[in-house]
């Protein structure tokens, strides 16, 4: 047998092997690719047919990582001490702080007035991000963030300030999370159209509706006694027809529409759970 020549027919076959599996690659890529742009395009076409409408998209916001954190525990003991403030600690991870002299908020309709008494009065409040304000309930509360990101709607990463009707305020609530890592492998994310497309297949965008914001934070996935773990969400603010404000929470990586008030179990009921176990 010429071993010569048949290494060179089997160098052959497996040239033209490799040359057919790149092209049925090449030929599902491209099919994808078209399935994608199809699917965008209908999406597209839809939202005009319900004249919904939406503001300029994130762009660049391709992937993101996980995020790992915990509980802060507060020892009085270790607190920066403050004369005008009277801290308590209630099960180990939450400040109870009355001020001996309430302070004055600059402008009630300002938010930046908020923002200047955080900052000023609240240990790291740079962390924390204005989410709300209750003028009814004279009630403003803030969100812990990393990286420019908010953590949204987590009990143990939320400070809490309360006015009287003088505009003064005279107590806040806080509690921290600590130790945010992020993930090394990061996660590829969905795309906002792709979001916005999950929310239209649920009917949860109305005719005539307007998207006026799409930012990417993080939301709770697993919250145990003292460990948490983040997954990249996407939240989205619509206005209705009428006015009404809706606000929703769209998982990143799986696209699943997250149900907020989830993170609020009782961590004590966690903790039966694993003692259980």
């Amino acid at each position: 047998m010429d071993w010569s020549r048949s290494k060179s027919i089997f160098i052959f076959v497996f040239l033209i092997l490799d040359l057919f599996l790149y092209s049925l690659y090449l030929n599902r890529h491209t099919e994808a690719e078209k399935v994608e742009i199809l699917g965008e395009e209908t999406i597209e076409a839809k939202l005009r047919n319900d004249n919904i409408t939406y503001v300029a998209l994130p762009n660049n916001i391709d992937t993101a990582a996980y995020l790992s954190g915990k509980v802060k525990n507060f020892e009085e003991a270790a607190l920066p001490s403050n004369r005008n403030q009277k801290v308590k600690v209630e099960n180990e991870n939450k400040l109870i702080v009355t001020l001996e002299k309430p302070v004055k908020l600059r402008n009630l309709d300002d938010e930046a007035s908020y923002k200047e008494f955080l900052q000023s009065n609240v240990s790291e409040g740079a962390s924390y991000v204005l989410w709300e304000i209750d003028h009814e309930k004279r009630v403003a509360t803030f969100f812990q963030r990393i990286n420019e990101r908010t953590i949204y709607y987590n009990i143990n990463g939320i400070v809490t300030i309360y006015w009287n009707e003088q505009g003064e305020v005279y107590l806040y609530e806080q509690t921290m999370l600590e130790g945010l890592e992020e993930n090394e492998k990061k996660e590829n994310l969905l795309s906002p159209l792709q979001v916005i497309q999950t929310l239209y297949a649920k009917q949860l965008l109305k005719p005539n509706s307007r998207i006026t914001q799409m930012k990417l934070g993080y939301s709770t996935l697993v919250q145990l006694t003292q460990t948490q773990v983040f997954v990249p969400t996407w939240d989205i603010r619509v206005e209705s027809e009428n006015g009404n404000q809706e606000e929703y929470f769209v998982d990143a990586v799986e696209g699943k529409v997250i149900d907020v008030n989830l993170d609020t179990v009782n961590v004590e009921e966690i903790e039966e759970v694993e003692n259980r176990e």
